[in-house]
């Protein structure tokens, strides 16, 4: 993967980053090291499979290789969730509440640390989007004002592989939704079902469920297949 900053440089430009926005006196630097090597692996992972401008160009050789570049908000935020999710899967609690804190100051992007998005996901100017504890899986595209969440008791939604969600889309409660499926902007979804290939337009309970002409693995990943 091809990065504006080295690994050793984006860990001294991540603590410096947390000193000014907490300014605490609490040194995090040698954590951030620890876990810098495996969260760039996931980048570079989940990057690889973005077949889209700025995520990919051309090598000297005319290879494709894939690009993170941490001046790249949409980069960035996806980088900060990374970063904040390897910090609480290795027990380093309050450095993973900072940097999830600090992604929302930074990019206005609201996802739990504990939260477990899936290998593959792209965020799309994701400014005011919250992503609760849902089941997510591969080839997820997320887009601004997005909301995913549980209603009181507590139940929150699952997806299948290849689900964009476009701008003010809302997904709340026991949802079960199938792979391949398009929500439209300002769409609102509670308790309901929606099968594979489907998109999703107006607001529920008068939301309307049609024929998605979208494939989100083929289209707008440029992979193989999705459900046919």
């Amino acid at each position: 993967m091809k990065m504006s900053l080295t690994e050793q440089e984006l860990s001294r430009y991540v603590a410096i980053q947390l000193s000014n926005f907490f300014p605490d006196q609490q040194q995090h630097s040698i954590d951030i090291d620890d876990i810098m090597n495996q969260a760039l692996q996931r980048i570079s992972y989940c990057f690889g499979h973005i077949h889209r401008k700025y995520y990919q160009s051309l090598d000297d050789n005319g290879k494709s290789q894939t690009l993170f570049n941490h001046l790249n908000s949409d980069h960035y935020a996806s980088f900060l969730y990374v970063l904040s999710n390897q910090a609480w899967r290795e027990n380093k609690i309050t450095l993973a509440e900072k940097l999830f804190y600090l992604n929302k100051a930074l990019n206005g992007f609201d996802c739990f640390y504990s939260v477990e998005l899936p290998e593959i996901f792209m965020l799309v100017h994701p400014v005011g989007t919250v992503l609760g504890n849902a089941k997510y899986q591969d080839y997820l595209v997320v887009y601004q004002n997005v909301t995913v969440g549980s209603t009181l008791a507590g139940v929150y939604p699952e997806f299948g592989k290849g689900c964009i969600l476009y701008s003010k889309a809302s997904v709340i409660g026991n949802c079960n939704i199938g792979e391949n499926v398009v929500f439209g902007a300002n769409s609102l979804l509670i308790n309901s079902t929606v099968l594979l290939n489907q998109s999703v337009v107006g607001q529920y309970p008068r939301h309307r469920l049609m024929a998605s002409q979208v494939n989100v693995i083929s289209d707008i990943f440029n992979e193989g297949n999705s459900s046919e």
